[in-house]
Order: structure tokens, then sequence, then C-alpha cells
């Protein structure tokens, strides 16, 4: 697991102990920052779940202004801490040990750009999370979701602010993409409020 692409390219990234964290493959993230874009340089990025880190110190790599690591294992935040260490990137980031949900749910400050959901598998955590999300003001409203799950976990969700956009799969690794709802000019014109 390294650095693919930025000013960390080619850094190697320690895994979390254990079985515990399903880490993305390097084409797979690859792959999610070739559909992303150049648009990560100088956003906010928020890390759900985030294991090894992998995803937002890619994003990092690439430009992002600020990344938030969120997850609740003792093991993956030292594994984190010492992956932002190894890339320098520790003045950029903030790694908080605490339940993903109850993150989202609290969260009161400036919105997210992007939001990346990659929990435990078969446990239908992305669908609570990605809820959760879709149930506060932590993504801004021209921001970007996206969950990490193993193909055969996907559902429909039912959503009121976000919709799913598109979504690829990479072998047992599925990106689903959700971005808010843009109320049509009609539905602008007749809000009551």
């Amino acid at each position: 697991m390294r650095v693919i692409a930025g000013s960390a390219k080619g850094r190697k990234l320690a895994p979390v102990p254990g079985q515990g964290t399903r880490p993305i493959t390097d084409r797979v993230k690859e792959s999610l920052f070739n559909l992303i874009g150049p648009s990560i340089g100088g956003v906010r990025v928020l890390d759900l779940f985030a294991g090894t880190g992998s995803v937002g110190i890619e994003a990092l790599s690439r430009g992002a202004a600020h990344v938030t690591f969120v997850d609740l294992a003792h093991a993956a935040i030292k594994t984190m801490e010492r992956n932002l260490h190894e890339t320098r990137f520790e003045d950029r980031a903030v790694v908080i040990q605490d339940d993903a949900f109850r993150y989202v749910k609290h969260y009161a400050g400036t919105p997210y750009d992007l939001v990346y959901i990659a929990p435990p598998q078969y446990r239908d955590h992305w669908a609570e999370a990605l809820l959760a999300v879709d149930a506060t003001d932590i993504l801004s409203p021209r921001g970007l979701t996206v969950v990490q799950i193993h193909p055969k976990e996907e559902h429909p969700v039912v959503l009121k602010a976000l919709e799913q956009t598109h979504k690829r799969q990479y072998g047992s690794t599925l990106l689903c993409f959700y971005k808010p709802i843009v109320p049509s000019a009609t539905e602008a014109t007749h809000d009551p409020s």
C-alpha cells in the first residue's frame, strides 16, 4: 500500500495490524482519484472508518486543504498517526478516535467537500453512515460522498438530500457516488420559506 500521486508519491503506508480493516487497493484508489479529478485541490475531506488513512492521505498528497480521519479502533488511530508522520501531513490533518455515526450526527463545524465512507463489511454500516450524512449539513452543497462496499452489500437506500450519481465496480470493490440534490428552478421559486 502506497501513496500513488502528488507530493508524497511512492511513500509506503503501514497497514493496521490484524484483520479488522479493509484497506483500499492501490488500483481502486487510483481509479477513485481519477474519477474525482483535479477538484480535490484545496478541499476539506472527511475520511470515516479511516483505517490506515490511505484515502485521506492520498487526498492530502494531491492537494486537499485538510482531512479529518475518524475511526473507533485504537490500532487504526495509531497506524494513521504513524502514516501521517511518515508522509509529513500532520499539520493538515486531525485524527479522531470516535464512533463514525456519533461524529456525523453531532458535527457542527464547517461542511466537508468530500465524505468517504468505507466501513467494515457485511454489517450495513455503510447505509447507516450514508443516512447520517443525508440527515445533516456535514456535506457542502457542492460536495461529494463516496461509499466503498463489496458489491453484494449494495441495496437501495431512501435518501432525502442526496442522490446517487454513478457507481463503479473494481472486482470485489464497489464505489458509489452521491451528490446533494439540487432543487429545480420551479421548486426554488415555489418554496414557501
